[in-house]
């Protein structure tokens, strides 16, 4: 293993960290599209929740692409991380003291940091959802597995660390929404897919989606703490 990432080419890497990052950002909408159904109060939700989860963890392309989600998510976390290390040892200490928020924004000099956040919360987001939902004991409704129950249960004021679980959720999906401004931004520029007349909308894009997407998902834990008080 290179000081550099997984791999030795520098050029190589950057593509392979814009397409697992962009690729990440449409993961996202897809799990973004089936959480929002957590609004949807009584049998009518938990059904619909319910459904959206098997339909997650059974159906063939859907578990391809899962797999192809997690090696993305290795690779752009490991990587990234040991990136921001060594970019972080190449710069004279002073330099980025005196000027590194004239040079860059400070999610942009803050990746190594957000990353792990976020890769702290996904390991306990999988523990607490994932590795259940495919190999823990679930209660059961409808002949399904009942996630929206384990969800609701987790988020809730009954629940010793409920209100905890909230606001650990609502800071890891700050920490996204500063990774993904910068990040999403980034990815296309890593492509060379700028232009004077592409990137305003790139940019503006950006904002939109990294700000949008992180504050939908954190609504949503907050609105089933709320709703169960």
């Amino acid at each position: 293993m290179s000081n550099n990432g997984f791999l030795k080419s520098s050029l190589a890497k950057k593509y392979l960290m814009a397409l697992t990052g962009l690729f990440l950002c449409t993961f996202l909408l897809g799990h973004l599209a089936g959480n929002l159904q957590l609004f949807i109060q009584g049998a009518k939700g938990q059904q619909a929740f319910n459904e959206y989860a098997e339909f997650m963890t059974t159906f063939p392309l859907v578990k391809i692409l899962s797999y192809l989600t997690y090696a993305s998510v290795l690779f752009h976390i490991v990587d990234g991380i040991m990136l921001s290390m060594r970019n972080r040892k190449s710069r004279p200490v002073g330099y980025v003291k005196e000027k590194g928020s004239a040079n860059a924004s400070w999610s942009s000099r803050n990746m190594g940091i957000l990353g792990t956040i976020i890769a702290v919360f996904l390991v306990s987001h999988m523990q607490t959802f994932w590795y259940k939902m495919h190999f823990g004991e679930m209660p059961m409704h409808a002949g399904l597995k009942d996630l929206h129950t384990v969800v609701l249960a987790f988020f809730s004021p009954e629940n010793s660390i409920g209100l905890i679980a909230v606001v650990g959720y609502v800071l890891a999906q700050a920490a996204l929404s500063f990774h993904l401004v910068h990040g999403f931004q980034s990815g296309f520029q890593s492509l060379g897919l700028r232009h004077p007349r592409y990137t305003p909308i790139i940019e503006k894009t950006g904002y939109l989606f990294g700000i949008g997407v992180p504050l939908l998902f954190a609504s949503i834990p907050v609105f089933l703490y709320v709703n169960q008080l």
